[in-house]
């Protein structure tokens, strides 16, 4: 006889990382985010500790630990790439929260869904942005170029659907 069970999806699909995978990817994104900017300037449009940030907060499907994350990677991100400390921090705090509020009732592994979510953040990453540096922080010359906002998406999409098949081989399940 069948037995009901009352777990939700949420607890049947959490997914943990080793201390090492949880400490080193957010880092090695960021120098690598750092040194590819400085290597090429045309580079500086990806945005790996987005990318990380979202794979990890859809990953554990906690919003909590979704905002500290992005937190977490922003703070360091603006520490180490000369914009004032919390605007990144802020933003992705704010795609944390939501990516990981998303993983809780969507499919997240299915490469759709990877696509859109990955496009939607970042764009609305560059918004929050774009808010944080028009009203908080007064900058006169923020301006949207919506084009390379919309070219920005697309790149980080693209470079997010292989960091993200990597990155599930180093899951476990909670």
């Amino acid at each position: 006889m069948p037995s009901l069970s009352y777990t939700s999806r949420r607890e049947l699909e959490e997914h943990s990382f080793s201390p090492a995978v949880t400490l080193l990817v957010p880092v090695a994104a960021i120098l690598v985010q750092v040194l590819l900017a400085k290597l090429y300037w045309r580079l500086a449009m990806l945005d790996l500790p987005l990318i990380v940030t979202i794979f990890f907060s859809v990953s554990r499907r906690s919003p909590a630990v979704g905002t500290v994350t992005g937190a977490a990677i922003g703070l360091i991100q603006d520490a180490l790439t000369g914009r004032p400390v919390g605007v990144n921090g802020m933003a992705k705090s704010v795609i944390g929260y939501i990516a990981a509020s998303i993983g809780i009732k969507v499919d997240v592994d299915s490469l759709l869904t990877r696509i859109l979510m990955n496009f939607g953040f970042s764009l609305l990453n560059s918004l929050i942005l774009f808010l944080i540096n028009r009203r908080m922080l007064g900058t006169p010359g923020a301006h949207p170029a919506y084009a390379q906002e919309l070219l920005r998406a697309v790149a980080n999409t693209v470079v997010s659907i292989p960091i993200f098949l990597l990155l599930d081989t180093t899951k476990r399940v909670a």
